[in-house]
């Protein structure tokens, strides 16, 4: 296998080099480290009060043979761990801490006594069902719980050098290697839930081992190929799934839902459910990235196209329907019964970062900071303790206790979840947000995220170079890049997103307007650079009104309100109760209110009212009354913070 690429890419930075000092982005990295990776290690061994039981520490103590039990949780319980020493590693990275990393040492302690001699490790088939290993791909997340332990042990060996996990995904990886694959005697199987083929290729990138590669190569690759593998492994099992026990069905799962319906360089749109479908996408980048694939980064490209053109909500959250947790067709995105589950966004973030690694273009940008500013840290409550699975456009609280088709919608954040896939994966994502900021090739630094931070030990074009990053995002639009230090001379490149949503921006070098030279959404400065020398940017920061493509039915008439980054939503306390009924005149007036540390939005607008109230009958010939009303928006990420009740992005117009 030929693992050089030929595409002029470009790298994340070392964890260890960025150092994130942001007005805005501290609070989340802070609170991640210092309240909701303690508060998850206590969720996970079932010592918060009135949270949803974990079982998962409880699940490896009786795997490791410490005290007898039964099996808890779901199948693929172990990854509430994985994850959450994923996060871990990363945090450790930034900043140590003695006595986190002594929980975590033991933690992966607990683990390594649980791996079998021949390298398998799953407690729940080592509880449960030890005789049925690998005999369900299709339900049962074997392969997707193994590569959230490979994540888990290359963040925490990168994060700490320590290699005792490292050593345990290996031998698990091994196990794995020596199972599947086209050799005689081999199974041609993958797993249902997309997960093991991106991990594979972190390991690959932290050993070098080509087999890992070839390993995540083969996964992808054999997707849907015919006959089905998953089908055949159904029909082998008397037609019975692990989610519906003693049940013989007629038909098996649907293959799109599994992304499995054909290969995957034949797939041309956003499928099924949606976690799985961006987790395969973001491995697909890769290999087209290690392997220099033109065609497997066409089909990255088109399917891509398909998520954010025709399939994304203007929060960067994706999955239209609970069913499933799935896409559904292209504009389908409506609002009060959505999904758009946070592992979702996160995992489209995955996505974007890889393909800016294939190519610098503002769209994998702009979708990447959406997604970020929006849902995912709205998934997050301030205090760190309660989070967001489903991230809704649109809550009427009565509706979600009362409509069994709106039961997922909630209106105030949950403490934990049976299947509690979200929280860790935020923690894993903002304790490694430094990685998401920049990449770097050679001679050339993109910069992709506005965060402020003091970034070390660059090399570019032969030189060591440090920066500081200064950014007023998300509330004002001022960004400076300071070249703290460069030793010697030599040309380099530095390349400045220019965001989707700033109209005009205006640069200057060393104080000087300059008009660099543009391509694909990136400005481009080039020069012998010197310590002192600095970029500025300012960003047009008017409110924006954001209209969706007229296939959109959800949206039809109505309008949405966008400031720099952030996408703003309307509450029930601070516009009264029935939101649908405001109305946001198309020549209003929108003034900024700055709230402390946030900003809010003001326009002068109306309110449909009744005009005769005595009047009881459902259906009336007499028309609605407009009453002038005060109209509020806030950032939709702040939203659910205060008093829980409705709450309205898209306003009518």
């Amino acid at each position: 296998m030929n693992t050089e690429h030929s595409h002029a890419s470009s790298s994340p930075l070392d964890l260890l080099a960025v150092h994130i000092q942001d007005h805005y982005w501290s609070t989340y990295v802070n609170l991640i480290r210092e309240t909701v990776i303690p508060y998850q290690w206590e969720a996970m061994n079932d010592r918060v009060e009135s949270a949803e039981p974990s079982y998962v520490m409880r699940n490896f103590r009786i795997a490791a043979g410490l005290e007898e039990g039964n099996f808890g949780g779901f199948v693929f319980q172990d990854t509430d761990l994985y994850k959450w020493l994923e996060a871990v590693g990363y945090s450790l990275a930034v900043i140590p801490d003695a006595d986190l990393e002594l929980i975590a040492d033991e933690a992966i302690n607990l683990i390594a006594s649980a791996q079998l001699e021949d390298g398998y490790l799953n407690t729940y088939f080592a509880i449960a069902e030890p005789g049925k290993r690998w005999t369900n791909l299709m339900d049962c997340h074997e392969m997707y719980t193994a590569g959230h332990l490979i994540e888990a042990a290359v963040a925490y060996y990168q994060g700490t050098g320590k290699a005792t996990l490292l050593s345990v995904a290996k031998r698990l990886a091994d196990h794995i290697d020596a199972r599947f694959g086209d050799a005689p005697g081999q199974l041609r199987g993958y797993d249902g839930h997309q997960e093991i083929e991106l991990a594979l290729v972190k390991l690959y990138e932290v050993t070098r081992e080509e087999k890992y590669l070839k390993l995540a190569s083969f996964l992808i690759e054999e997707r849907g190929q015919q006959p089905n593998y998953l089908v055949e492994e159904w029909e082998k099992r008397g037609r019975i799934s692990y989610w519906s026990p003693g049940v013989v069905q007629n038909n098996h799962q649907d293959l799109r839902y599994l992304q499995a319906h054909k290969p995957v360089r034949e797939q041309e749109a956003a499928t099924g459910h949606a976690v799985r479908a961006v987790y395969m996408y973001t491995a697909m980048a890769d290999l087209a990235l290690h392997l220099g694939d033109e065609s497997l980064l066409a089909a990255c490209k088109r399917l891509w196209s398909n998520v954010v053109h025709k399939q994304m909500y203007i929060t960067g959250s994706i999955g239209s329907t609970h069913h499933g947790e799935a896409f559904t067709f292209d504009y389908d995105l409506p609002n009060d019964t959505n999904y758009s589950e946070t592992c979702a966004s996160i995992g489209l973030i995955f996505f974007a970062r890889r393909m800016l690694q294939l190519e610098p273009s503002g769209e994998y940008g702009d979708v990447m900071e959406r997604a970020l500013y929006n849902t995912v840290t709205a998934a997050l409550a301030n205090d760190g303790k309660s989070f967001f699975y489903v991230n809704p456009l649109e809550v009427f609280p009565a509706a979600g206790r009362g409509n069994p088709g709106k039961h997922h919608i909630k209106s105030v954040r949950q403490k934990w979840f049976a299947c509690a896939c979200c929280p860790p994966n935020i923690s894993r994502l903002l304790s490694s947000l430094g990685q998401y900021v920049f990449t770097s090739g050679p001679d050339v630094l993109f910069t992709h995220l506005y965060i402020g931070t003091d970034t070390t030990n660059l090399t570019l074009a032969g030189r060591n170079v440090g920066l500081k990053l200064e950014s007023g995002l998300p509330w004002n639009g001022h960004v400076r890049l300071r070249v703290a230090t460069a030793a010697g001379n030599g040309v380099f490149t530095i390349a400045m997103r220019i965001p989707s949503w700033s109209d005009q921006t205006a640069f200057s070098l060393n104080g000087s307007p300059v008009e660099p030279e543009i391509r694909q959404g990136y400005a481009y400065f080039t020069r012998d650079w010197q310590e002192g020398d600095v970029i500025s940017l300012d960003f047009d920061m008017e409110p924006k009104r954001i209209y969706a493509h007229p296939n959109v039915r959800a949206n039809a008439g109505r309008v949405a309100l966008q400031r720099g980054p952030l996408v703003y939503c309307f509450e029930e306390m601070d516009n009264g109760a029935a939101l649908p009924n405001l109305i946001l005149p198309a020549d209003a007036d929108i003034r900024l209110v700055h709230n402390g540390n946030s900003v809010a939005l003001h326009a002068e607008g109306y309110r449909q009212e009744d005009s005769d109230p005595a009047n009881a009958s459902l259906y009336r010939t007499s028309s609605l009354k407009l009453e002038k009303q005060s109209i509020y928006a806030v950032p939709y990420t702040q939203w659910g913070n205060r008093k829980p009740g409705e709450m309205l992005v898209w306003i009518r117009e």
